[in-house]
């Protein structure tokens, strides 16, 4: 889905991930606006990304747990860029909360992202 819908990495800081996705005929609903279905898979995507960096991959996996989305504007064209931040990074869920906004910085979807931290089979 990733490259289906031409989602790239960004950048990453200490406490954020930033990924990017275009507004295009792969991620437009009938009205030419950006899909809601594409916000959420840009924001479930990041979200899953920004939870697996903060837990050790050899010993745990995350998995989408909870979901949510305000979709504020429409989006027309060009790129959308989404942020994701921890809200709460705890043992067994992490919670984060994860901007999407238009090249102009227009928010255009707020999403509240929660992981579930579940531990590897012993190997």
């Amino acid at each position: 889905m990733i490259t289906w819908l031409g989602m790239e990495f960004v950048e990453a800081g200490d406490d954020f991930l930033r990924m990017r996705m275009p507004v295009d005929a792969r991620t437009v609903q009938p009205m030419k606006r950006l899909h809601g279905g594409a916000s959420v898979a840009l924001a479930e995507t990041i979200g899953s990304m920004a939870a697996g960096r903060c837990v050790d991959l050899t010993q745990f996996t995350v998995v989408g747990a909870e979901i949510n989305a305000n979709h504020l504007r429409p989006a027309f064209s060009g790129w959308v860029y989404a942020t994701a931040r921890p809200v709460s990074l705890g043992r067994t869920l992490q919670v984060w909360s994860i901007e999407i906004a238009d090249e102009a910085g227009k928010l255009v979807c707020i999403s509240r992202f929660t992981a579930a931290v579940i531990p590897l089979p012993a190997q």
